[in-house]
């Protein structure tokens, strides 16, 4: 076994990390379906999803693990005599293990998706009862609410309809998602920071650490087009 042989095997793992995440930003979408029907957060079938999203949450975190511990083991192995090519598989199974030992429930439910999911439902909620009580105030002008709309779910950087809207746990403001991360590399690679780009905002330094995938918006965007006849 060569060192070199090693790598491919973490890219596979690292996409089935991204596939993982795809999946639950699905099962948070479900769950918002039956909030949405339901009204409510205490129903058998979206207690199940939220266990569910904590397996995910647990295989998610024992894949980092054993990333983890293979890219350091095998840094390892680098300066070691050829000899300790014959250990490694044991020095990875080994380090795998202290790892995922530090992994505890807390841990599992601190998973930023798990977070988002229960945070998803909560504001969900309070938007399902804000619409129940102010139905009968829905006489708005149909222009007014269209124009308000359409500035909410504008991302600042392209100027058009968000798509997966992120909002800035700084200064609340929100941006499309391939836009913003887009953006942060690019002054990253010239060694800059990326200020928001929200007229008047005072958040100099955009980190991708500082952006969550807000669901609820981007349910809000979706019903706004469906009700605007957009694709």
């Amino acid at each position: 076994m060569s060192l070199n042989s090693i790598q491919p095997t973490v890219s596979t793992l690292k996409t089935c990390q991204t596939d993982i995440g795809t999946g639950m930003d699905i099962v948070s979408e479900v769950a918002l379906d039956l909030v949405e029907a339901q009204d409510t957060d205490d129903s058998p079938n979206l207690k199940r999803l939220e266990q569910m999203m904590l397996e995910c949450a647990r295989l998610d975190k024992e894949i980092s693990c054993f990333v983890a511990s293979t890219e350091q083991m095998t840094a390892q192995v680098r300066h070691e005599p050829p000899q300790a090519m014959f250990t490694l598989k044991d020095s990875v199974k080994n380090r795998f293990k202290e790892l995922m030992a530090e992994v505890s429930d807390a841990d599992v439910r601190r998973h930023s998706k798990v977070v988002a999911f229960k945070e998803s439902i909560r504001k969900s909620l309070i938007k399902q009862n804000e619409m129940t009580g102010s139905n009968v105030e829905e006489e708005l002008d149909e222009d007014i609410a269209v124009t308000q709309s359409q500035t909410n779910f504008t991302c600042p950087l392209t100027q058009v309809e968000m798509v997966n809207p992120v909002k800035n746990k700084k200064c609340q403001h929100y941006y499309d998602q391939d836009a913003v991360l887009a953006m942060i590399k690019n002054k990253q690679s010239k060694k800059k920071s990326f200020r928001c780009p929200v007229v008047g905002c005072g958040n100099t330094d955009v980190r991708k650490s500082d952006l969550e995938l807000d669901m609820v918006m981007k349910r809000m965007i979706q019903n706004h087009k469906r009700q605007s006849g957009k694709s």
